[in-house]
């Protein structure tokens, strides 16, 4: 399917608005420099111009705008997405009706209280029942892949892991190959978020198994899909969802403690088994309990082939330091509290984590017209197997999904 694009061939600049001014703006901001086939213009935007003004010169970007401004801006393509999951369909579907594609960051959306008073405490979205937190989120996620459909504009799902080296090059292999994946199984994991906003459901939305689990949630419900087209004609789908939730901190009392801790209301492990209607399995969780930085790893178990796929770390380069600071300030990989030791700092983790690959990506996709299968859609199924696992974990059944 060819799209009406905005100025976007060869000759001409991309003109992309980067909304947001936190860690994954910047992070976002690094990536659009470096992508290639198009000269890449990035408009820093927020709510708030002198805050976009403060952000643009800080880390590089062309200009500064406010999402109004952005948003009658002519010559910006793209809207690219990198706030708090709340803000996530309102501002969807104004890009899309000022004929903006939209780069929206994973989860698509979240459940943070729609239907409830205004003034509704954390404690009151909390305890809302999980069944009407589903219906809500999923109702949102539809909100904007319908809003980018009408307007003719593509909605990008902002999953990096797909586009992670090891696992692109993964599925290229298994696309060569005639197995069928039978069990997958996906995990990302560090020593947790300090921040509040992680712990309250008006912000977040949800736990570890949305904030970590929706990574390898997303990257092996579209490997079976892709593996259905090419086996069967058809994508293969989750049927149904098992999982248990649960904030493991409680455990520690007065025991020595490193990670994050105090997490309820909120998860801060997750688990889900993802069925799906070819009678294969996912297993997926994510995890704030893990010391020594961030491990985000997808094993695939083929009939006639199998798949180690590690994001981070890896061990293309190792580091042993005496002490904590011999190299100064430099960075080593994220979630790693020190220097001291053996670690494993990333060459590039922008491209190992797949960042790198998801925005060249789009930037091609936009250039020559064709549509993504990282999509919308594929993030609204994924909001509907998180919060399906989370009224599994609530009521203690397997969840069939319509």
């Amino acid at each position: 399917m060819r799209l009406r694009l905005h100025c976007l061939d060869m000759n001409r600049t991309l003109t992309v608005a980067v909304v947001g001014t936190g860690f994954l703006a910047r992070t976002r901001l690094n990536c659009w420099r470096k992508v290639h086939h198009a000269a890449v213009e990035v408009v820093a935007v927020s709510r708030d111009l002198e805050r976009a003004r403060s952000f643009a010169a800080a880390n590089g970007a062309d200009r500064a705008a406010t999402v109004e401004d952005a948003l009658q801006d002519p010559s910006v393509a793209l809207v690219d997405l990198c706030v708090p999951n709340h803000a996530h369909a309102s501002l969807c579907e104004q890009a899309a009706a000022a004929g903006k594609h939209v780069l929206c960051t994973k989860p698509l959306t979240a459940y943070w209280g729609q239907g409830l008073a205004a003034d509704a405490s954390a404690e009151d979205v909390a305890a809302t029942d999980r069944q009407r937190m589903l219906a809500a989120a999923v109702d949102d996620a539809t909100s904007m892949v319908d809003a980018c459909a009408r307007a003719g504009v593509q909605l990008f799902y902002g999953e990096n892991w797909i586009f992670a080296p090891a696992i692109a090059r993964a599925e290229a292999l298994a696309s060569a190959s005639r197995g069928v994946a039978l069990e997958l199984r996906g995990w990302e994991s560090h020593s947790g978020s300090h921040a509040e906003y992680a712990r309250d459901w008006r912000s977040a939305g949800g736990g570890a198994l949305l904030r970590l689990g929706a990574h390898p949630i997303g990257a092996i419900m579209w490997w079976k899909r892709r593996e259905g087209l090419r086996l069967r004609g058809e994508p293969t789908r989750v049927v149904a969802v098992t999982a248990e939730v649960a904030d493991l901190s409680q455990a520690v009392g007065d025991a020595a403690c490193e990670v994050a801790k105090d997490w309820s209301p909120v998860e801060n492990w997750g688990t889900c088994v993802l069925q799906f209607d070819d009678g294969s399995r996912g297993v997926c969780y994510g995890s704030d309990n893990m010391l020594g930085g961030m491990q985000s790893h997808l094993t695939v178990l083929s009939s006639d082939h199998r798949f180690e796929c590690s994001l981070s770390p890896v061990d293309t380069l190792k580091s042993y330091a005496v002490r904590d600071g011999a190299f100064g300030g430099e960075y080593m990989m994220e979630k790693l509290h020190g220097q001291a030791g053996w670690s494993t700092p990333l060459p590039d983790e922008l491209w190992f984590s797949g960042q790198q690959g998801l925005l060249q990506s789009v930037a091609d996709h936009l250039l020559s017209g064709t549509r993504s299968d990282v999509d919308g859609e594929l993030g609204r199924d994924v909001v509907q197997v998180v919060y399906a696992a989370y009224l599994s974990a609530v009521e203690g059944r397997r969840v069939s999904l319509a």
